[in-house]
């Protein structure tokens, strides 16, 4: 169970993050934060490209974040984002927070003003495809 503390913790370094965003093109500005097995925040931002389809979404940022830190776990996940209806995290973001995640995963949304809602992983990215499906019978990964 993750208590006030870290969501307050992660809600923090989600509005930094989007404060460092660089989207000159949509001016659409999220930022993202993830805890770790460990109980350590790591936070991302978007970053935009000329070349539209080269940009990097938030929650992806914080996901090379928490890998390069050595974690391989996210507990949970807040996305930070200004719009009419909460900011999700995008498909691709879904599947790339279920490398690390189960579908229990709890992510909370929120923008400037407080929070917007919480969802799971599964309610987000139902019936998924993770690294379980990977693993032969005998449970040995399936590249072994």
């Amino acid at each position: 169970m993750i208590d006030e503390s870290h969501w307050n913790s992660l809600l923090a370094a989600a509005r930094a993050a989007r404060e460092q965003a660089y989207a000159p093109y949509s001016r659409f500005r999220v930022g993202a934060a993830l805890l770790d097995e460990a109980g350590r925040v790591h936070g991302g931002c978007n970053v935009e490209n000329a070349a539209y389809p080269e940009g990097v979404c938030a929650e992806a940022g914080a996901l090379s974040a928490l890998v390069l830190a050595g974690g391989r776990q996210i507990i949970a996940a807040v996305v930070v984002g200004e719009g009419a209806e909460p900011v999700t995290p995008c498909g691709g973001c879904r599947q790339k927070l279920r490398e690390f995640a189960d579908a229990t995963l709890p992510i909370r949304i929120a923008d400037g003003q407080g929070w917007r809602g919480e969802h799971t992983l599964a309610a987000l990215l139902p019936a998924s495809f993770g690294p379980t499906h990977l693993t032969k019978k005998d449970g040995r990964d399936a590249a072994s």
